[in-house]
């Protein structure tokens, strides 16, 4: 008896959706583009936000910046829910063997007084900074308008908190779990002269109506300012006389700000590119943000660097003009 084992391959009637194939024709899709593109609700809306009357829940309006395709501003990291989260995990992983390092070996707690003082000073009040940051990413995604940047806005809004208990398991090495350094850096933020002027700033962008200013100031003025000061100027500062004890703590955050930068140069370039208008706003925003945050840092800087401010918050400047010019915001 012969068995006869035959094969057949059925033929897709199409290879991706609808609307999918619309736009790039019928074709097998990425997972990113299946999540991220065409994905907001544009028609049969029931009715009108209370809170707006005059808009629609999701509405374009809510910005100055206008684009013939809103998901032109996709995230070049192509980050969906699944991407994310593995990425995530695999980098908190590293990150908690360096914190385990460090404390099995006291790497901070062994800094004089002194030093361990000024860290709490200049690092632990920045807890308040990413909670700010994470509202405010939170405004973005909320009132933004298009999936790829409304669902890349969420993975920054987490990110903040994640950037906010990073910093603060830096601040119980400092003193040794007692969590001093958590009080006082809230009484830092809310109290100290030198830190208003950012607390001022941030708050300040709770008010602010338009979503896209919102994410120059946020995203690419204060934190092009804040993340360049005290994770390269701040921490080289407490390097030449101390180690790179804190070092390896403060790495994350510099590599987080710059794996984000790519998401955040990418949307504000392709929205600045799109027309006249837009790139005039944007130039605007951005050196009023930028005029603002440099002003917000200096008491900061004079009491951690003394002499040494003016350069560092200059080359902190420069940095981020080099970096505004790429995006064609001429300065």
């Amino acid at each position: 008896m012969s068995v006869d084992i035959r094969t057949n391959s059925v033929k897709p009637i199409r290879n991706t959706f609808a609307h999918l194939a619309r736009r790039f024709g019928d074709k097998p899709a990425s997972r990113y583009q299946e999540i991220a593109y065409d994905v907001q609700s544009e028609v049969n809306f029931h009715y009108k936000p209370l809170w707006d009357p005059d808009g629609e829940i999701y509405d374009k309006r809510r910005t100055a910046i206008t684009m013939a395709d809103w998901y032109a501003l996709k995230d070049p990291r192509q980050f969906y829910y699944g991407s994310y989260t593995t990425t995530r995990a695999k980098q908190q992983d590293a990150l908690d063997r360096q914190l385990d390092f460090a404390e099995k070996r006291d790497l901070l707690r062994q800094l004089p007084e002194e030093v361990r003082a000024q860290i709490v000073f200049a690092l632990l009040p920045l807890r308040h900074y990413e909670w700010g940051a994470n509202m405010n990413n939170c405004f973005i995604s909320a009132y933004g308008y298009g999936t790829a940047i409304t669902q890349a806005a969420i993975m920054a809004t987490t990110d903040r908190l994640g950037m906010a208990q990073h910093i603060s398991r830096i601040g119980l090495l400092v003193d040794g779990n007692s969590g001093e350094s958590l009080t006082r850096g809230r009484a830092l933020w809310i109290d100290d002269p030198a830190w208003q002027g950012l607390r001022r700033r941030i708050e300040r962008l709770f008010v602010t109506r338009d979503w896209f200013e919102v994410m120059v100031a946020q995203n690419l003025a204060l934190d092009g300012l804040v993340y360049p000061f005290f994770f390269q100027q701040f921490d080289k500062h407490i390097a030449a006389s101390h180690g790179t004890g804190l070092s390896t703590l403060t790495d994350y955050l510099l590599r987080w700000h710059e794996e984000t930068a790519k998401w955040v140069d990418a949307t504000v370039k392709t929205a600045a590119a799109e027309n006249e208008q837009n790139r005039a706003a944007i130039v605007g925003w951005f050196l009023a943000w930028r005029e603002a945050g440099i002003d917000a840092l200096k008491p900061i800087a004079e009491r951690v660097l003394g002499d040494a401010a003016e350069a560092a918050l200059g080359a902190v400047a420069a940095q981020l003009d080099a970096r505004a010019a790429k995006l064609g915001l001429k300065v």
